[in-house]
């Protein structure tokens, strides 16, 4: 009995680890290559982010002295912060990525003309990471025709569903 107890309370924790999300990345960008990387925060961030008080919505990623940064993404400090550290909420955060990944990087940003465009903030055991793609952005035609094949699709689903 002590066992079945156990397992309805691992049963009820929440799978989703996911933070925050760039929602209209996929319809302003064309991805491609995905990366992950950790980020440096300080305390007051994590304790923010725990309470969900981060917006990834305009932010990117930006190349510097062969390193990368995080900029543009707010944390909003609690109301509760301590009064003896400056809460900065939209200063740039170092990503942490390896040596090769950041060459990749700045080789794709620099030659082909990519962008870095966060997606996705989430939790990752106790880490916070950072999903991020190399994209271009779409002009407004190409939007327009992701409209098209989207409404398309749906309505093809529609059909086959009618026919069975």
């Amino acid at each position: 009995m002590v066992k079945k107890n156990m397992a309805k309370k691992k049963s009820k924790k929440s799978n989703s680890n996911t933070i925050a999300l760039n929602k209209k990345a996929r319809h302003n960008y064309t991805l491609s290559d995905k990366f992950e990387a950790g980020m440096s925060l300080q305390g007051w961030e994590i304790k923010s982010i725990r309470s969900g008080k981060v917006n990834i919505s305009d932010c990117y990623v930006h190349l510097k002295d062969r390193e990368a940064y995080l900029v543009g993404a707010e944390i909003q400090p609690l109301t509760a912060a301590s009064s003896h550290v400056i809460c900065e909420p939209t200063r740039p955060r170092k990503l942490l990525l390896n040596r090769r990944e950041l060459d990749k990087l700045v080789g794709a940003v620099e030659r082909n003309g990519y962008s870095l465009i966060a997606t996705a903030m989430y939790w990752k055991q106790c880490w916070v990471k950072l999903e991020f793609h190399l994209g271009k952005g779409k002009k407004d035609h190409d939007k327009r025709a992701d409209i098209k094949d989207r409404e398309w699709k749906v309505e093809q689903g529609r059909m086959m569903k009618h026919k069975q």
